[in-house]
């Protein structure tokens, strides 16, 4: 596990070749013991519970006959158990859920790199990118800019792709899987041919598959400049979502309000902050091609088989109870 995580601004300079080191900066780190109290404190991690729990999961996966040539190492199995907080049960139904979420949408998850144009074009024109500045806890703050996104050049499956490469390579840093991380979007650019992107079936799926198929821990979500004409696509987008995630979810009329409740230091120029976001998405762009391979990789994984998953609540829940969920998990 990386031992090291910006927890400060006070590092940035105007060279942006300067940032990699200043995300290094031990003065301005987490150091991994407290990271580890973080990870103990919200998802019951310890190095015990991590053992047993990467084992039993490493072996359900070799012996589960529905799932061929699954990633087997730490960092990619991490994610699983972090975001269900080391329940093997949960941990098992979500990467079940994951690969499956993939295989629907295989248009969207296949082949995912900057040598996809329109890809690449998204990221590059600042649609979505990363601030290289974690905020006070930690966390990364991904931006959204939906003025950069022409409905006319660009489809729904763009968009999506554009979204899935930014979260798995987010999903590459532990720092991430274990304190999450925060989104900020600026919608106020979004009229009735948004709408036209995705089937209303098939734009509800996305949202309610993805938050219960993708390792991801969503930690707030600020919405500024929502137009009220389109307020019937965020009602339908919250009702299929879980109650959990709707708390979470923050409505700000501008940016000036946003700023109340949001950590200027970590957000670019043009969102109130300090940093030019095209130094940002320079930034950003290099960490997504330097772990292309890494993405890639998942698409060699393939789900034979959709049987294991469980789909009624009930079902869930007493395979969650019987089992135990180890959320007391203890190793001598």
């Amino acid at each position: 596990m990386s031992t090291q995580l910006l927890i400060s601004t006070s590092c940035w300079t105007d060279n942006i070749d300067a940032v990699p080191e200043c995300d290094n900066d031990q003065r301005n780190a987490l150091s991994r013991k407290a990271l580890a109290k973080k990870a103990e404190e919200e998802l019951r991690e310890t190095e015990n519970v991590r053992t047993e729990c990467l084992r039993q999961l490493k072996v359900w996966i070799q012996q589960n006959q529905d799932v061929e040539n699954c990633i087997t190492d730490d960092n990619f199995l991490l994610r699983f158990l972090r975001v269900k907080k080391f329940s093997i049960p949960m941990a098992q139904q979500t990467l079940l859920k994951y690969l499956n979420f993939r295989k629907r949408f295989d248009h969207i998850f296949r082949n995912l790199t900057l040598n996809d144009d329109k890809v690449n074009e998204l990221l590059t024109n600042g649609y979505i990118f990363v601030s290289p500045v974690r905020d006070s806890q930690g966390r990364r703050v991904i931006l959204y800019d939906l003025s950069k996104f022409d409905p006319k050049r660009y489809t729904g499956t763009d968009m999506a792709r554009a979204h899935a490469i930014t979260y798995e390579t987010l999903l590459t840093e532990e720092e991430n899987q274990i304190l999450g991380v925060v989104h900020v979007a600026d919608i106020g650019a979004i009229n009735a041919s948004f709408v036209t992107l995705f089937t209303v079936t098939e734009f509800g799926t996305l949202i309610k598959w993805g938050e219960q198929s993708f390792p991801m821990r969503h930690k707030e979500i600020h919405l500024i400049n929502m137009p009220q004409a389109l307020r019937y696509v965020y009602d339908f987008a919250r009702s299929n979502i879980t109650q959990k995630l709707k708390e979470r979810i923050s409505v700000h009329d501008g940016k000036s309000t946003a700023s109340q409740s949001i950590e200027l230091e970590a957000l670019p120029a043009e969102f109130g902050g300090h940093v030019p976001a095209k130094d940002m998405i320079t930034w950003w762009t290099r960490q997504v091609d330097a772990k292309a391979k890494r993405i890639l990789a998942t698409d060699d994984i393939r789900l034979l088989s959709d049987a294991g998953i469980i789909r009624s609540k009930t079902a869930r829940r007493d395979a969650e109870n019987m089992i135990g969920s180890f959320r007391k998990l203890e190793v001598d």
